[in-house]
């Protein structure tokens, strides 16, 4: 380690580099659910993006592994790293680049808190489509590594929908532009789909431009309770009417009751627009929920998302197991009731229109996440590990799924492999955290 930081402090002298001893709190825990060994590394954070090219470049010749982040928030999501000898924070690099009101874009560096982001962007009313787990440690960087938002993605869509244009670091220390700063730009390869959820495996972040939009002038938002027959069919006939929700989701019992309400499955909605035309949704959609007997309530609109928002980010910043799911649409609110069964204290909680959600639980056998997975598998969906102990996730395949099932799995994973070569052959960047040992 002392051979590290010589070098380290000779060859690009960064603002700062760090010990294990020097850690917080915070970082050292994070680093303990993420890699093995993780008092051997030294925590270095670069001030620009010429000096972040510089370490990285020094790795390079150096052979050192490294592990990207930024404020560390989703450090431990996915697979159980290598060993590594350099962890690179971008948190300091965090300035607002441009903020293109007229043209509905914003350009920020990568460590940028996405809740900074947000409330830079709202000053002129207008806001981020995007909504990750813990905003106000997250950082835009790390939004996209990870691909992370949650209800909003019903009407904006995901994480690489919202993305513009990146600059990234390759892993030998050469800094590359992609996309563009402007909505309408064609030139170049796609690399911002690539890197969107590749969980710091191809390169790293250095700064991103995405979409924003204005703040709709008035938002409401119903649950509707009762029996799981009756929210099936009042949420097939929600997706395919004319209406048009923001956020569609199927929350478990544990979740309806945490907010408040009765101790059953529920659907919440969203919808944004002008008052009239929020107030004729809201009265259509409450009539089909009548028909079907449902149990209806319409709370608060910003207090209830604020409290979803914090038993969502509760999970996160706990010892809780937490795992993505993914499931087919139509069969979202049967794995729901299936999966509250077998887990009678998760939370669960499905994105309706997309199949896609999240799974807290604060105990489980990793048998029981493997049946977990099992029923999500039947419906052509999956489960992924995100958040574990090290001991628990090295009872099971984080991610999975490892290529063995099925034709087009095998191949998937191929392609990825082969992308890695390309990116980094020499595998320094997030060794082993990305599906199939990526």
């Amino acid at each position: 380690m002392q051979t590290v930081l010589q070098t380290l402090s000779t060859t690009i002298a960064p603002a700062e580099i760090r010990t294990w001893d020097a850690l917080s709190d915070f970082q050292q825990a994070q680093l303990t659910r993420s890699i093995r060994h993780p008092d051997q590394i030294a925590w270095v954070t670069p001030t620009s993006i010429e000096e972040l090219s510089a370490i990285v470049a020094c790795a390079h010749r150096n052979q050192w592994r490294i592990l990207p982040c930024g404020r560390a928030s989703k450090l431990h999501w996915g697979g159980v790293i290598d060993a590594v000898t350099l962890v690179v924070s971008t948190e300091k690099l965090d300035r607002l680049v441009e903020h293109a009101e007229g043209d509905l874009t914003v350009t920020a560096e990568a460590g940028i808190s996405f809740a900074k982001l947000q409330s830079i962007v709202g000053e002129v009313g207008q806001f981020c489509a995007i909504d990750p787990t813990g905003p106000d440690q997250a950082t835009l960087g790390g939004v996209i590594a990870t691909a992370d938002t949650g209800s909003l993605r019903h009407r904006y869509n995901s994480v690489r929908d919202m993305l513009l244009g990146v600059t990234f670091v390759r892993c030998d220390g050469e800094i590359v532009k992609a996309g563009g700063r402007v909505v309408k730009n064609v030139a170049g390869y796609d690399l911002m789909k690539l890197l969107t959820g590749s969980y710091g495996t191809l390169g790293i972040l250095a700064q991103a431009t995405v979409r924003v939009y204005p703040i709709p002038p008035v938002s409401r938002s119903m649950i509707l309770m009762g029996d799981p027959v009756a929210l099936e069919k009042v949420t097939q006939t929600l997706l395919s009417s004319a209406l048009t929700p923001v956020s569609v989701d199927l929350l478990s019992n544990v979740i309806t009751a945490a907010l408040g309400f009765a101790n059953t499955p529920s659907l919440l909605v969203r919808f944004q627009s002008i008052a009239e035309s929020v107030d004729q949704q809201i009265e259509r959609f409450t009539e089909v929920g009548k028909t079907l007997n449902l149990s209806i309530s319409e709370p608060a609109d910003s207090d209830l998302w604020q409290q979803l928002t914090e038993q969502i980010n509760l999970s996160a910043q706990s010892d809780q197991i937490v795992c993505k799911i993914g499931v087919k649409p139509s069969e979202a609110v049967s794995v729901l009731n299936q999966i509250s069964a077998l887990l009678p204290t998760a939370e669960v909680l499905i994105h309706a229109g997309s199949g896609i959600g999240r799974l807290s639980v604060r105990e489980a056998r990793s048998t029981q996440l493997l049946e977990a997975r099992s029923i999500c598998e039947a419906t052509g969906g999956y489960l992924s590990v995100l958040q574990a102990s090290i001991e628990f996730k090295q009872q099971l395949e984080v991610w999975g799924y490892s290529g063995n099932a099925n034709a087009k799995r095998g191949a998937s994973i191929d392609w990825m492999k082969r992308i890695k070569a390309q990116f980094d052959p020499q595998t320094l960047f997030s060794p082993h955290r990305f599906v199939g040992g990526i």
